[in-house]
């Protein structure tokens, strides 16, 4: 926070914010506070990381960087500052500082990585707030008259500023019409979000806003043969690869099927301790990702693990949904709840978990971002009108195809599972390094829509892992008839688990059991999908789900149409209807007004696997400190 207040509510402030943001035993944290500059900063991250957020000075200690994610400097950028005599560790906030002191604010522009900072220059007295360019280590602000607040996650401000713990009407509308909250909107009121490639400086009472970075730097650039592309991608891909297997604590490879992680594990590096590869699954059964995972892991040498859902998850579902609202920020649902449960066996086999998340979006195009479709009866009569006016009010279709998935999607729309797998490992992912992303604005329209760029990538690095079907049926070699014919029964079956899983028409819902019977995919291949929420809804949920539909807490919201919501669960639960969305909805909203506007005045706190609530004393005794704060004194702002 920025505020010209007493230093001592100041750091209380901050303290309870910070306070907050520890989900896990194993959380690192701390304070650090210039009063001279009126600025007071805490963090919070994970134990044994390769960069947890915390703090870096220069070797006079007057320039500090608080820095949350992961930054990733170059070789020839390393070499260059030892010869010029910096000391420093392995760290990136280390490098950042050094690099800060030489090219002034300019450097911002150098910064790759996902990553959000504060950097304190005490010599010059001037502050800068700064996000990574898509914007994905999020930073929440609000601003009042007596301060400005900022932090990683929404809740640090509710906790302490009361007045935000309310929906935000249009924030809410577009989150129940898409699924997430749109541009740097939030679904809480009076909080926004910094857009990607933020800049804030804050000099003598002076707040500048600006941008370091737009995408249309990278849509200027020309478009390349095919041929040129091609080989471009090879060698950018190979070089960048190394940088992600980089760590002191074992990498773990979250493995499936598909190309983007085949595409890593053809270019991996030989690195000092081998990864370990791992694949999320069900209770039992085998998926067509884990067995085409395995094949990739034996292939390349590498150990490979099978983590699956327990009985425990289910029995302990309303504390998994509840954790995981609440630590996203209601960004993810309860439909997300196995992510942080799977997440956290993850963290047993390794701190760094590396993705293939989000090479479909940048390299082929590919996007899931549409309306949920939630049926209007869900909604009263008023507040579905605005739902609609969110559903026709996105206006990103005349993008360059690239800005739109790098710059929006990803960053609004599949945020969620992102935010609660980084709570228990680091995530790391090379499809949005800054040289990965800027080349795809380069190729040739055709490569946009097809996956043989990469199939041919694989086949160039990895001969054996080409041979390997994917989980799509394709290969590196020569299609023929009968890779023709598996591709085309891959495919099938893909959709045809879709839509007789989440997307059962209502119509068709009665038949469940029979389109089970008859899938020809997963008898002959395997199952594409391991999650199956809207038959755990009718079935071993059932009793969660209906214990919140009765609270007449709920049916009081103005927002819902109560009698809907009356006859919608024992529809589902029968197997009249499908409304497994506007289950997920409701009780998504409901958790997110319970847990962070009901919760957090009580200090809401969560402990352990199972993530129970409990009240925290000190937080409650440092929430009561901070209220004195909230009345009095001014601050200068200024946008430019």
């Amino acid at each position: 926070m920025i505020s010209q207040r007493p230093p001592g509510e100041c750091e209380a402030i901050v303290r309870t914010m910070t306070r907050c943001m520890e989900h896990e035993a194993f959380y690192v944290s701390g304070i650090h506070t210039v009063p001279e500059m009126c600025i007071y900063g805490g963090w919070a991250g994970l134990e044994n990381s390769p960069d947890p957020a915390q703090i870096f000075f220069n070797e006079q200690r007057d320039i500090a960087l608080l820095f949350c994610g992961e930054c990733f400097i170059d070789q020839q950028t390393r070499t260059g500052l030892r010869r010029r005599g910096h000391n420093f560790g392995k760290q990136a906030g280390d490098w950042l500082v050094h690099l800060y002191e030489e090219e002034g604010d300019g450097f911002f522009e150098r910064l790759n990585g996902l990553f959000s900072g504060l950097l304190i220059d005490k010599k010059k007295s001037r502050a800068f707030l700064f996000n990574d360019r898509y914007g994905m280590e999020r930073i929440y602000w609000c601003e009042t008259r007596h301060a400005l607040y900022f932090a990683s996650e929404a809740k640090a401000l509710l906790r302490i500023l009361p007045e935000l713990r309310a929906f935000d009407e249009e924030g809410l509308a577009q989150f129940l019409a898409f699924g997430c909250t749109l541009e740097w909107r939030t679904l809480f009121r009076g909080v926004s979000l910094l857009p990607g490639a933020s800049l804030w400086s804050f000099e003598k009472g002076i707040h500048r806003k600006k941008r370091y970075f737009s995408p249309a730097a990278w849509e200027s650039r020309p478009t390349l043969s095919g041929e040129c592309f091609e080989s471009q991608f090879q060698e950018t891909f190979q070089e960048i690869l190394p940088r992600y297997f980089e760590s002191d604590g074992r990498i773990g490879i979250s493995l499936t099927g598909g190309l983007d992680t085949r595409m890593i594990m053809a270019g991996r590096p030989e690195t000092g301790e081998k990864p370990i590869c791992y694949t999320f699954a069900g209770e039992n059964g085998e998926t067509i990702d884990a067995r085409l995972a395995a094949r990739v892991a034996a292939t390349c040498g590498l150990d490979h693990r099978i983590l699956r859902i327990g009985p425990d998850f289910f029995s302990n579902f309303a504390s998994h949904a509840d954790r995981t609202v609440y630590i996203t920020d209601g960004c993810f649902g309860v439909q997300g709840a196995h992510e942080i449960y799977l997440h956290r066996r993850a963290r047993e086999l390794a701190p760094v978990r590396l993705t293939g998340n989000f090479g479909s979006e940048v390299l082929r195009s590919m996007s899931t971002f549409k309306p949920l479709g939630l049926s209007p009866e869900l909604f009263s009569p008023e507040f579905g009108q605005a739902v609609q006016r969110s559903t026709s009010g996105l206006c990103c279709t005349h993008e360059h195809p690239v800005t739109f998935g790098a710059f929006r999607e990803i960053p609004w729309n599949l945020f969620g599972s992102l935010a609660a797998g980084r709570s228990q490992v680091t995530f790391r992912t090379p499809y949005l390094d800054n040289e990965i992303v800027a080349l795809a604005f380069q190729a040739p329209g055709n490569f946009r829509t097809t996956p043989l760029q990469a199939l041919r990538f694989v086949k160039n690095n990895s001969i054996p892992l080409s041979n390997i079907p994917t989980d799509r049926g394709l290969t590196g070699a020569n299609p023929g008839l009968i890779g023709g014919l598996r591709h085309f029964l891959s495919e099938a079956a893909f959709k045809f688990e879709y839509h007789t899983n989440e997307g059962l028409p209502h119509c068709l819902s009665p038949l469940d059991q029979f389109f089970k019977m008859i899938n020809p995919g997963a008898r002959l291949l395997g199952s594409h999908k391991y999650l199956h929420y809207r038959s755990w809804f009718r079935a071993e949920l059932a009793a969660h789900m209906s214990g919140i539909f009765a609270d007449a807490r709920i049916r009081r919201m103005s927002f819902w149409n109560s009698g809907f919501i009356e006859h919608m669960a024992a529809d589902h639960i029968c197997g009249r209807k499908n409304y497994i969305r506007e289950i997920n909805a409701v009780l998504t909203i409901e958790a997110v007004e319970r847990l962070l506007f009901q919760g957090l005045p009580r200090g809401l706190e969560f402990s352990g696997a199972a993530g129970a609530a409990s009240i925290s004393p000190t937080a409650t005794r440092e929430f009561q400190l901070a209220q004195p704060a909230l009345a009095g004194g001014t601050m200068t702002t200024k946008s430019a």
